[in-house]
């Protein structure tokens, strides 16, 4: 089922986490954060909502972080019902597409329960100060790609963060997959 997350409530503060990769490496956000700002993605590695940009933000991310913006990504679903999002899927996931970023895991869902990350993708941008100033969609993608000349909202209004502290104040919600919760 389709879900779309609340907008951006400006100025909420990054919840801190301590999570790890799938080879036990910790991270937290102070370790990520980046100069000018940090973005945290909710993904996974079977929604088609990700598959459809899952290059897209590999490509975005990387640029981003030349931006001086920390960037993370996050798994929290129940993997008993849905083990294609376990741990060893994930590392290989991000072995194929190179990802430039931790890809964590939120085995209790706390994380993802503080962020109140409601989809994958679920994109939460902070400014240097880690005050969110972005929670929209990462594109015009839905279940399958956006045209490749889609305008990259996600990229731009992460850029803005960097350059200004500020995101921009009209924001398009994310669309995609519940996270899969835990009974």
């Amino acid at each position: 089922m389709a879900v779309t997350p609340p907008v951006c409530d400006f100025g909420t503060p990054a919840p801190a986490f301590d999570l790890p990769d799938p080879d036990g490496n910790r991270f937290t956000l102070s370790q990520l954060a980046g100069p000018n700002g940090m973005l945290v993605m909710f993904i996974c590695n079977h929604c088609p909502y990700v598959q459809a940009i899952i290059d897209r933000i590999q490509r975005d991310a990387a640029a981003l972080q030349e931006l001086g913006i920390g960037v993370v990504a996050i798994s929290a679903n129940d993997v008993t019902e849905y083990p294609e999002d376990a741990p060893d899927r994930m590392k290989a996931e991000a072995a194929r597409l190179g990802f430039t970023f931790p890809y964590l895991y939120d085995e209790t869902q706390d994380v993802a329960r503080a962020y109140d990350a409601q989809c994958t993708p679920d994109f939460f941008g902070y400014n240097a100060d880690l005050e969110l100033q972005y929670r929209g969609r990462f594109d015009g993608s839905r279940r399958t790609a956006a045209e490749p000349d889609a305008r990259r909202e996600l990229y731009e209004a992460m850029a803005l963060i960097a350059e200004t502290g500020q995101g921009p104040r009209e924001q398009v919600p994310s669309m995609g997959c519940s996270i899969k919760w835990r009974s």
